[in-house]
């Protein structure tokens, strides 16, 4: 089957996923400090206004609004050759990216919970909020917000820095429900819109391609 065309919806967020092939044994986890860079300079350069990231070693998550819908291509490949020059060439990736559309107002901050507990997943971690290759320091105030175009989702947690950083913290620790994992997990995997029909309906006129799967089944035929 062919591969379906790149997913893209002007103004809209979009949650990235990148999955990369094993590093070196010997690979120091001090390296994500050059990819977090890397991020924030390509980002800057191709236009990503980036609401959230968490880098692992096996992984790359982002939640970014892209200026165009060659944005964010262009993104994973300049970083993509910048790990490859500092890995000694080769293949970086394990496939092409996946990404997914994200409904603000009812999606955002699940997803960005989602993608700041990538190294607890990854088991890197006890704690997403104290891992420094990810947007969740920012986000609860344990570090600089630096190149972090916060989200209107974001800032709509409370009147004031505190306000926001403790709502958004509590929403960290207590995490997500398995429906909700999935349901992010799929709208990814599959490459499609992550919200209501509404905003389903609204992304099927705006976006690059269909943004959910087809109905299962042949389809049925028109009565002669």
């Amino acid at each position: 089957m062919a591969r379906l065309p790149r997913l893209y919806g002007p103004d809209t967020p979009h949650l990235l996923q990148a999955r990369l092939l094993p590093p070196e044994p010997s690979q120091p986890l001090r390296v994500l400090d050059d990819w977090q860079s890397w991020v924030a300079l390509e980002a800057e350069r191709h236009g990503a206004a980036v609401h959230g990231w968490a880098l692992t070693p096996e992984e790359i998550l982002l939640l970014a609004t892209p200026s165009d819908a060659d944005c964010l291509r262009a993104l994973m490949q300049g970083l993509g050759r910048r790990i490859a020059a500092q890995r000694g060439g080769g293949k970086v990736f394990a496939a092409r990216y996946h990404s997914a559309l994200v409904e603000p107002g009812a999606w955002v901050l699940p997803s960005l919970v989602w993608l700041e507990n990538l190294p607890v997943r990854h088991h890197h971690a006890p704690d997403a909020e104290h891992w420094r290759w990810s947007s969740a320091h920012a986000h609860t105030g344990a570090g600089s917000p630096g190149w972090l175009t916060v989200h209107a989702d974001y800032w709509a947690c409370g009147n004031t820095p505190f306000e926001r950083q403790a709502h958004y913290r509590r929403l960290l620790h207590e995490g997500l429900g398995s429906p909700a994992q999935l349901r992010i997990a799929q709208a990814v995997r599959g490459q499609w819109a992550l919200g209501g029909p509404a905003f389903v309906a609204r992304m099927e006129e705006a976006a690059s391609r269909r943004v959910r799967p087809r109905p299962r089944g042949r389809p049925r035929k028109s009565a002669a």
